[in-house]
């Protein structure tokens, strides 16, 4: 089978690149359907098919996100290249191994750094890793420590794939960090326009010229994968830094909040310490995932059952399930207007939000990327955006009494 039937020509230069070992970092950005997450696990296939010492470790950000992404891209693209019978697939431990040789494609999360270190592959050595939606790790700096523990040891060249859709706003330490120049650093950006049509099928395109006509902004986003912050941000009080265990350990304004979700949307449970007098917020904790059910979420949350959470009101089965384990729970109270109350205070009457990415990665991106929507004609819409606010609303509800106590003109 010939390559250029699976890699789309964006690609093609950078293959090249790859195979003369010109860079050795190398950073793919671009929209909906542009194959980047294609072209990457077939880069590494084919590296271990070549390099018979040669193993791989991906990442993503969440341990369950794991499966059914990068996992199943490799089994999928393994079966396109019609390698596949050379492959054992392994979901428990969930590793992919090249039978001939022994060679292995591990994958982890980086939510619990231990694991990381832990990682012993029997033979070879580690020449890929690769980072799926990596805008979803907290900074560059985790990044680097988990790539040092990797890389060690022996002169062997390595690679490093780092794969994304560019967020919103410019703010983004991922969009930052693709601007610095370095040298063996490569920055690919593409869409899904470089690709064959046949490749994406009628309903994808169709999909896409819809969005272009009826939200040109979010297709430029979404399926272009463009930068679009626009001024119409709506947390512009955000400061991103490590929040020390010194710190935390005089925090004496500590409020939880707990937005629930299961199947689609995470929950999000978060602490937070409120320095009224300062006018200061700090996010110093989240728990957050998908397809976690009540009794996961206390079972990982059992340490601060004795302070006060404050939930989505919407979910009374939830609260009483939580409250018959023995947490301390209640509903947020509601008015038709407590959404925007809520974002309005957190955004105009705290003076600045410090969010540590490293301990809270969802409370960053979702902070920092917050934003107004806009309709067909350019027009800012006036209601806030319910969507990608799951730490949003958890310390919204966190800080429900102070709200009520507060004395602040919302409505201009």
């Amino acid at each position: 089978m010939k390559l250029s039937s699976l890699i789309a020509p964006s690609f093609f230069d950078l293959h090249k690149e790859i195979k003369t070992e010109v860079n050795n970092e190398y950073w793919l950005k671009g929209g909906r359907g542009s194959t980047k997450s294609t072209f990457i696990s077939i880069e590494i296939l084919l590296g271990l098919i070549q390099d018979k010492d040669a193993n791989a470790i991906v990442f993503r950000r969440y341990q369950n996100e794991l499966r059914d992404t990068v996992f199943g891209q490799f089994e999928w693209t393994a079966a396109k290249m019609g390698i596949a019978h050379f492959f054992k697939f392994q979901v428990s431990p969930m590793q992919i191994i090249y039978i001939p040789t022994g060679q292995k494609i591990v994958f982890k999360s980086a939510d619990n750094p231990r694991k990381i270190k832990s990682i012993n592959l029997g033979k070879g050595y580690i020449k890929y890793a690769w980072f799926e939606e990596v805008d979803q790790f907290a900074s560059i700096e985790e990044i680097r420590n988990i790539i040092q523990s990797l890389f060690r040891g022996e002169n062997h060249k390595r690679y490093s794939f780092y794969s994304f859709n560019p967020p919103k706003s410019a703010r983004s330490w991922v969009n930052q960090e693709v601007k610095i120049q370095k040298p063996g650093r490569r920055v690919h950006h593409s869409d899904y326009r470089d690709v064959p049509e046949e490749w994406l099928g009628e309903t994808f395109i169709a999909e896409a010229e819809h969005l272009q006509k009826t939200n040109e902004m979010a297709y430029k986003h979404e399926y272009l994968g463009e930068e679009v912050g626009t001024g119409l941000e709506v947390f512009n009080n955000i400061t991103i830094r490590p929040i020390t265990d010194q710190e935390i350990k005089v925090f004496d304004r500590i409020r939880q909040g707990l937005d629930f979700g299961y199947a689609v949307d995470p929950v999000a449970f978060i602490r937070v310490h409120y320095d009224k007098t300062r006018k200061r917020l700090y996010i110093f904790y989240e728990f957050s995932g998908i397809q976690i059910s009540n009794k996961k979420l206390y079972d990982s949350v059992k340490y601060y059952i004795n302070y006060l959470t404050i939930a989505d009101s919407a979910e009374p089965k939830s609260i009483a399930e939580l409250k018959g384990y023995g947490m301390k729970i209640k509903g947020a109270k509601k008015g038709p207007d407590s959404v925007e109350y809520g974002i309005k205070f957190l955004a105009e009457s705290i003076e600045e939000i410090i969010i540590d990415s490293e301990r809270c990665p969802r409370a960053a991106k979702e902070f920092i990327n917050y934003s107004l929507d806009v309709d067909r004609n350019g027009e800012v819409k006036s209601q806030y955006p319910d969507k990608d606010n799951h730490t949003i609303d958890s310390v919204r509800y966190s800080l429900n009494d102070d709200m009520k106590q507060a004395s602040i003109q919302v409505f201009k």
